[in-house]
């Protein structure tokens, strides 16, 4: 009985942890997206067939590339401070609003210009514009509820704001499926589009039901230009590397290949929802351990990066069995994508250590140093991909995917190592 009462109390004592107990929250919301959006993906993928879809995927990644200075990073300076005084958010959630309304429509304009005159495949304006306000606008909207919800520990709200986004998308593709032979890219960029709309507007009611309106105060944002400008170059770079080799596809081979492509990069990623449930909810408290310095934010991602790492293997490894089952789920004419899915596994182990790696320089206030090394490595990439992609189509730009990310997490705990020796050095003298 007194075991019995003593594992009660642990467990109870367990769950008053913010991180723990966002962690299952994010993790039951991930759990319920990760079905929903196997079956958006499923849908949309058998709906589309291979060049449709790379033509969604083409646009999507060229207007992801812009997504992080729609913000210019507003909505993770509002975890930083939020986080550390729950006073602020009316105010900095009404800056993320502004701030994205106004970026994100010159981007949408700035997009459809360079689509017009500069991009070597021109992009069909509709679905370029119905990409670039989901996306630019709306879907940042959402980004900036969830994070109001994140950075004061409403993670049972930020779980439900997530699976309403996954809801909609999946009613988008279902609405998709009922037109059945008029399904076109265009068709669904605009279903996609209202979609996001539906769930901007959800997220900000429930902010302004739960926290308070949003009462912007732009001066406050003056201080924080620099780091906006940080986070927008770190987001952008991440997004660069993750994206750019779909865009590169989509101009320098086929859309066959950019979909093929795309739907096993697609798989990766629905692999890596468990990893973002976690990440998702430790990443306030970096910014609070990260108070101490990077001795505080790194003592912090010691405490899960073992658990992340082994996540990442096992799924690694069963991805790559898996794999020759994508041709039975989504169709034959995604039979190349069982070599692209194998050769893409080992990115979910990748990422997963290098995900918490790049948060704790954040969180320990050296977001520039995070930034400066994701731009190089976007450049790498995109280069590598320059290269590799007219030679040998998806298959280079696999290979360049899995260079740069392995070089990424190397620099990246290079880097924490060097923070760390300094700051003890500094310390001890």
């Amino acid at each position: 009985m007194g075991t019995l009462n003593s594992v009660r109390s642990r467990l109870s004592k367990s769950l008053q942890s913010p991180v723990i107990r966002g962690t299952l929250w994010k993790i039951a919301a991930r759990i319920s997206s990760l079905f929903l959006q196997s079956a958006y993906f499923l849908i949309i993928a058998r709906s589309l067939g291979t060049e449709q879809y790379g033509l969604f995927v083409g646009v999507m990644a060229l207007v992801k590339i812009t997504v992080p200075f729609s913000t210019w990073g507003s909505t993770h300076i509002l975890v930083k401070h939020v986080s550390r005084d729950r006073s602020l958010l009316q105010a900095y959630f009404g800056n993320a609003l502004w701030i994205t309304l106004a970026l994100g429509s010159t981007l949408i304009v700035a997009l459809l210009i360079l689509n017009q005159f500069v991009l070597p495949a021109h992009f069909p304006w509709v679905l370029l514009l119905s990409i670039g306000l989901a996306e630019l606008i709306f879907a940042r909207f959402h980004d900036a509820a969830l994070k109001a919800f994140l950075s004061t520990d409403l993670f049972g709200l930020d779980a439900h704001l997530n699976i309403l986004l996954s809801i909609s998308g999946l009613g988008a593709a279902s609405c998709l499926l009922l037109l059945n032979q008029s399904a076109t890219a265009i068709v669904w960029g605009l279903l996609y589009l209202a979609s996001r709309l539906v769930t901007a507007l959800i997220g900000i009611w429930l902010v302004s039901r739960h926290l308070g309106r949003p009462k912007p105060q732009l001066g406050l944002m003056k201080s924080e230009i620099r780091d906006g400008f940080y986070f927008s170059v770190d987001l952008s770079s991440q997004t660069i590397y993750n994206d750019i080799d779909k865009t590169m596809l989509a101009s320098m081979s086929t859309l066959s290949a950019t979909g093929i492509y795309g739907a096993a990069y697609r798989i990766i990623e629905v692999g890596l929802i468990p990893v973002g449930a976690l990440l998702g909810a430790c990443y306030a408290q970096f910014f609070r351990s990260g108070a101490k310095g990077i001795a505080g934010s790194l003592s912090f991602a010691r405490k899960i990066v073992p658990t992340a790492a082994a996540y990442g293997a096992i799924a690694s490894l069963g991805l790559w069995l898996c794999a020759p089952l994508v041709p039975l789920v989504l169709g034959e004419s995604y039979i190349d994508a069982v070599s692209a899915l194998r050769w893409l596994s080992p990115l979910i182990f990748l990422k997963s250590v290098q995900f918490f790696a790049a948060d704790t320089l954040t969180g320990a206030g050296l977001q520039g140093w995070r930034s400066s090394l994701q731009a190089g490595i976007a450049i790498f990439n995109s280069l590598l991909n320059l290269w590799l992609i007219p030679m040998y189509s998806w298959q280079g730009a696999t290979f360049s995917t899995l260079i740069s990310d392995s070089l990424l997490a190397i620099i990246l705990w290079v880097l924490i190592y060097i923070f760390y020796r300094k700051q003890i050095r500094s310390r001890s003298g």
